[in-house]
């Protein structure tokens, strides 16, 4: 369980596109970030809760430029009122989106977020989503990022898992970090938010 034991309403897959966890360009472990990723996805679907999908639209020639087979999202996007699918181009999923109203017209209280990349759109949105009161679960290994490289004269190439081990203990005093996806508990949305 999350270290409270209160069910979350709702899971936000952040930017989990072809791009980031296929071929060349994906992040070191995508494999096991599938893994726990699918995992949250059939938990949250099974107890009922909110599913978004959070789509990077990237730049003119980026890997998650909006409709190239890199932008795609990885994971099938369940039909229906509970599952559903935000497009953003900040990295917070929060900015410039419908993202705030559809939690709230589903009375979201609690969430997790999970995917890439950990120091950026995934840290970002969890903090977006705590300036807007909501609590924050944050699975440590359902989140990943590339290795940071060497900055010459200021310090030597960053492995991806201490980026990522970093960006969740910059957020860890206000969300819940927990060490397991698995340990992360859904429940159903309220009947009167579908």
């Amino acid at each position: 369980m999350t270290s409270s034991g209160i069910p979350l309403q709702a899971l936000l897959v952040v930017d989990v596109q072809s791009t980031s966890v296929t071929g060349d360009r994906a992040v070191p472990g995508a494999a096991l970030l599938l893994d726990r990723t699918a995992g949250l996805i059939a938990r949250a679907r099974q107890s009922g809760a909110l599913v978004v999908h959070i789509q990077n639209d990237g730049p003119a020639g980026a890997g998650d430029e909006p409709h190239t087979p890199g932008w795609e999202l990885h994971f099938p996007v369940g039909e229906g009122p509970g599952e559903a699918v935000v497009r953003k181009s900040r990295d917070d999923g929060f900015e410039e989106t419908p993202l705030g109203g559809l939690l709230a017209g589903h009375g979201v209280r609690g969430l997790a977020v999970c995917g890439l990349m950990s120091e950026m759109c995934v840290q970002a949105t969890a903090r977006g989503a705590l300036a807007r009161g909501y609590r924050v679960v944050l699975p440590y290994d359902a989140h990943a990022t590339h290795d940071i490289p060497a900055a010459p004269g200021i310090s030597e190439e960053i492995p991806a898992a201490t980026a990522s081990r970093v960006a969740a203990w910059a957020i860890s005093n206000e969300a819940e970090v927990t060490a397991r996806a698995a340990d992360v508990v859904f429940a159903a949305l309220s009947p009167r938010s579908h």
